[in-house]
């Protein structure tokens, strides 16, 4: 099965290897206050600053998912309230997850700006002008859930205090940690709001994190597998020249060789559709079609989410997924589109 699931996706197929590897040389077995242990976080962290090009004074940790990081940012970042301008059904989650934690009293006031970068529910992403603008215009700290682009494109790093992500997608990994990166004037506010009553409080994590130990029992073979998968990939520069003209050829190969079939790219706004997650609309019919079709060829494409759950098909865009994968699903597509292949309507 050829899957192009958004999240959890295909993995490396190396991972089955290093996994191998981690039973076999007693990794999953370390203590996590370990000398053995503390190195693997240790250059598993000096890996991703290397790869990801993050800047040296940003700090780094991993914690179990990105909503994880939500409820982080809520508890141990946000003072007064957060913002959280948003176009689809994760943006409007995280809203809804951080008023939970921490309901807003005067959003005038909010010292939080809550971005979600790459909005899988309708293929669209915001880019690092858009950012850059937000940055120019709100003083307080700003925090972006990265989930379906980080270790996939280029992050401007500089335009944002807190990013995060997990790894089941860009990183071509299981499911079960993420990724927080935060910058040192993320870690002042922390320390001038003092919240330290829980297991996540980043003061807590940032504490064990400068030893290179973490604040509980972590995904051990998680840590393990993303420092060999870092070790594997090229730098994110090479990475998103990839993705992003790979992104580019599905949104011609939509508009040209299938431009008289049922179905067109949602977004229809080229500046802003996402290089990592391609939203494919049709009619419920033809997406339920689709998608059976697809499933007994082989392949499995991404369920549509939120408004769009049964009108849309997505398509990931993952470092992990080969060019082989890539042409195999489009000749299903134009296979799939010719006259005799789609339900009767």
């Amino acid at each position: 099965m050829i899957t192009f699931y958004p999240g959890p996706s295909k993995v490396y197929p190396q991972v089955a290897d290093y996994a191998v590897d981690a039973v076999r040389q007693g990794i999953v077995s370390l203590n996590h206050r370990s000398a053995g242990f503390m190195d693997i976080v240790k250059e598993t962290i000096r890996l991703l600053h290397e790869k990801l090009a993050i800047p040296a004074d940003y700090h780094i940790a991993f914690v179990s998912s990105a909503t994880e990081c939500w409820e982080i940012v809520a508890q141990s970042l946000t003072e007064t309230a957060s913002l959280h301008p948003h176009s689809g059904a994760f943006g409007k989650k995280w809203a809804e997850y951080a008023y939970r934690i921490k309901p807003p009293t005067s959003l005038s006031e909010a010292d939080v700006l809550c971005i979600v970068q790459n909005e899988t529910s309708n293929g669209t992403q915001v880019t690092m002008e858009t950012l850059g603008q937000f940055r120019r215009d709100f003083t307080g700290l700003i925090a972006v859930d990265a989930v379906s682009s980080m270790a996939g494109i280029g992050l401007d790093w500089s335009l944002a205090d807190v990013w995060f992500a997990s790894v089941q997608k860009c990183f071509g990994l299981p499911a079960g940690l993420a990724v927080l990166v935060y910058s040192p004037a993320a870690l002042k506010r922390a320390e001038a709001i003092g919240e330290n009553s829980h297991y996540n409080s980043l003061l807590f994590i940032h504490e064990n994190f400068s030893k290179f130990q973490t604040p509980y029992t972590p995904n051990g073979l998680g840590i393990y597998l993303l420092m060999r998968v870092l070790q594997q990939v090229p730098p994110v520069a090479e990475v998103a020249s990839v993705i992003k003209q790979r992104a580019a050829n599905w949104y011609a190969f939509f508009e040209n060789e299938l431009a008289r079939s049922p179905f067109r790219v949602l977004n229809q706004e080229p500046s802003v559709r996402s290089d990592t997650v391609i939203a494919v609309e049709g009619t419920e019919s033809d997406i339920k079609a689709i998608k059976t079709a697809a499933l007994q060829a082989g392949i499995m494409l991404g369920n549509g989410y939120g408004d769009w759950k049964t009108t849309t098909f997505r398509i990931a865009n993952f470092p992990a997924i080969s060019d082989a994968d890539v042409q195999t699903l489009k000749d299903f597509l134009l296979n799939y589109c010719k006259s005799d292949s789609l339900p009767a309507q």
